[in-house]
């Protein structure tokens, strides 16, 4: 080897994260998605922002999708990563808030040992009832389950989802106890919803805006800090007395722990400008997500209180694996 070489591969091995951020990124940026390809709201919201990224970066973004295990191998992949910002994740609330606590030997802890970057966006969720059914508030919505003991509700993913863990927050929260109904997916759940058979579904805004405009539904508060875009009719259930009432799916990006400072805020900057033009925000609207834009800092402590708030719904329910 040549003292040119030996050179290189010493000022390599000896590089300081502030010289490696300064030449950041100078080769292709990998991003795990946990999900399979094309089956989620996410991986059309990252695949939607990555040719975005790449353009501004000069280097390509490649979307790589790793399933399984509720996407913990994906997440996993990222943990164990080298700090170099060329490999990150794109964590949702399912992987990095409520697994933590559903899943008692998580191979990563997802607040030690990855770093949070950047809110992509928020897909909010609504609470809906039968047209036929009494209430036309949350207030009146509790009075009724109250005096209704057998009042059940729906869940479009199963036990464990954000769909099951909305009413059970509600439940949780206003001292009541509404019986859940698992579904294996969110059309039948609408189906019996608009049929009655089930009395209560909280869920993505784009999955029920149809049904409640023609009429067969009807919201009764939004689960979101302020009115949404697409209901700005719905008043937020927080606004109806439910304090802390934020439920939906979001979706951030995180890479490894101990990753570079000066690399971290230019990602959280690629990835705000991304998602904050104009076309990106009208794709997102119409895919029911909505744009949030936040600082590592911020994202981080969101990130913790959600795990938090859904650990305690968790533990309270006793919900294991399925």
């Amino acid at each position: 080897m040549n003292k040119t070489a030996i050179a290189a591969v010493l000022a390599a091995l000896f590089a300081t994260p502030a010289a490696l951020a300064q030449t950041y990124p100078n080769k292709p940026i990998r991003m795990v998605l946990p999900y399979p390809t094309g089956s989620s709201s996410n991986d059309i919201a990252i695949r939607a922002i990555a040719p975005v990224m790449a353009a501004s970066m000069g280097q390509t973004v490649v979307v790589d999708n790793k399933p399984g295990a509720g996407g913990n191998i994906g997440v996993d992949i990222v943990a164990k990563a080298t700090p170099d910002g060329y490999t990150l994740v794109a964590g949702a609330n399912s992987t990095m808030a409520i697994n933590p606590s559903v899943f008692p030997n998580l191979p990563y802890d997802s607040v030690k040992d990855l770093s949070p970057i950047a809110m992509v966006a928020k897909f909010p969720y609504v609470l809906v009832v039968p047209a036929s059914l009494p209430v036309k508030n949350v207030k009146e919505l509790i009075a009724y389950v109250r005096a209704n003991p057998n009042f059940n509700f729906a869940s479009g993913s199963g036990t464990g989802s954000t769909t099951h863990l909305c009413p059970e927050l509600l439940n949780s929260s206003q001292g009541v106890q509404m019986t859940h109904i698992p579904y294996k997916g969110g059309a039948q759940a609408m189906i019996d919803l608009v049929g009655g058979q089930v009395q209560l579904f909280c869920g993505g805004i784009t999955a029920v805006i149809s049904q409640v405009k023609s009429g067969k539904i009807r919201a009764i508060g939004s689960a979101t800090l302020k009115r949404s875009e697409l209901m700005p009719d719905v008043p937020t259930v927080i606004e109806q007395g439910v304090p802390d009432f934020e439920v939906g799916s979001w979706l951030g990006v995180f890479g490894p722990a101990k990753l570079p400072p000066a690399i971290i805020r230019r990602v959280n900057e690629e990835v705000n400008k991304a998602v904050s033009t104009p076309e990106t925000r009208k794709f997102f609207l119409n895919q029911g997500a909505e744009v949030s834009l936040m600082t590592p800092d911020e994202l981080g402590a969101y990130h913790r209180h959600e795990i938090t708030k859904w650990g305690a719904v968790v533990r309270r329910l006793g919900i294991k694996p399925d």
